[in-house]
């Protein structure tokens, strides 16, 4: 103990500064549990509690740190009842309607949806045949206007099929607006940190910490916009397609005409196989047609060489007439 200092209120003062950098670590520790996972936070109350004691004879500070974060989760916390009040769903819808003109209808599925206040999200049309067409379409309208259009649309012709679907998201709205608001007070409190910092090693690893949280709460906004969006506009799918022609139908009945046309086209078939298989045979029968030739040249050449040779006729020996006898006498 150092001469001239009274020791209680030495020991005074060592216990506002223990108290002070508790409070501060304490607070830093639950702003980081708020907004990420419990690796996350425990990683952001170890940093943090790392910067509080070199700040720790700032009493005054850490107390009005304090205040104002219960303060802004005071603030957090009122902000639910008036979110749960309000119920948020995402409704959609499939429909499949027989029309006499596919143009016709799709001309005023887009005029009905646009007086809603809704919008053509996709459209693709083909065309079946030269007479026919068909469309598929998906339509986007407020809540309120919903029942209104779908009923419109469905009776624009003659309704094949309807399927429909609710689901509610007002507690996962509830949950990311509560994190969204724990998120930007425990950003308010880092940027306030490095406005206090004093050395450069803290303010580099507040910047770090700042940045991670920055884009934990720019996630949440993109998560609270595509909720916005699916919760405020209803979603309808709808198919158009036209009916087929009674001359058509008739047709399908089949007559003399299409007995002669199938049987020809099975002649027809029939030859042209024929005449593939002796396409594919035709260079088998020449080798074996060669084949048989020289096998034929070859036997009679061999039958040839077999027959003896005849010998040559001699030459009759030259005889000399023999004189005539004489006559006898009587």
């Amino acid at each position: 103990m150092q001469p001239g200092r009274h020791p209680d209120r030495l020991s005074a003062h060592r216990s506002r500064t223990a108290l002070a950098a508790v409070t501060l670590a304490a607070l830093l520790a639950l702003s980081g549990c708020g907004g990420s996972d419990s690796s996350d936070s425990s990683k952001s109350a170890a940093g943090d509690g790392k910067y509080a004691a070199p700040r720790a004879e700032r009493g005054d500070a850490a107390a009005g740190a304090a205040d104002q974060g219960s303060a802004e989760g005071g603030s957090a916390e009122k902000k639910k009842p008036s979110a749960l009040s309000t119920p948020h769903v995402i409704r959609k819808a499939s429909l499949s309607v027989e029309v006499k003109s596919v143009p016709k209808a799709v001309a005023a599925a887009r005029a009905a949806v646009e007086s809603a206040g809704g919008l053509v999200a996709s459209e693709s049309t083909e065309r079946l045949d030269a007479t026919h067409e068909a469309s598929h379409i998906v339509l986007r309208v407020p809540q309120g206007e919903y029942d209104a259009v779908l009923q419109e649309l469905a009776g624009g012709g003659k309704l094949l099929s309807r399927t429909t679907s609710a689901k509610d998201v007002t507690d996962q709205v509830v949950d990311v607006e509560s994190r969204i608001a724990t998120q930007r007070a425990s950003v308010t409190r880092v940027r306030k940190l490095m406005d206090r910092a004093d050395k450069l090693a803290d303010v580099v690893t507040l910047e770090g910490e700042l940045s991670n949280r920055q884009a934990e709460l720019e996630s949440l906004l993109a998560q609270q916009e595509s909720l916005k969006d699916r919760t405020t506009l209803a979603t309808i799918t709808l198919s158009l397609s036209e009916p087929e022609s009674p001359s058509k139908k008739e047709d399908d009945d089949p007559g003399f005409m299409d007995a002669l046309g199938g049987g020809w086209h099975a002649f027809v078939t029939m030859v042209r196989w024929i005449a593939m298989a002796v396409g594919a045979a035709a260079p088998f029968l020449a080798a074996a047609a060669g084949l048989l030739l020289l096998g034929r040249l070859l036997r009679t050449w061999l039958a040839r060489r077999r027959v003896p040779r005849q010998p040559q006729a001699s030459q009759p020996e030259e005889r000399t007439p023999a004189a005539p006898e004489a006559p006898t006498a009587p």
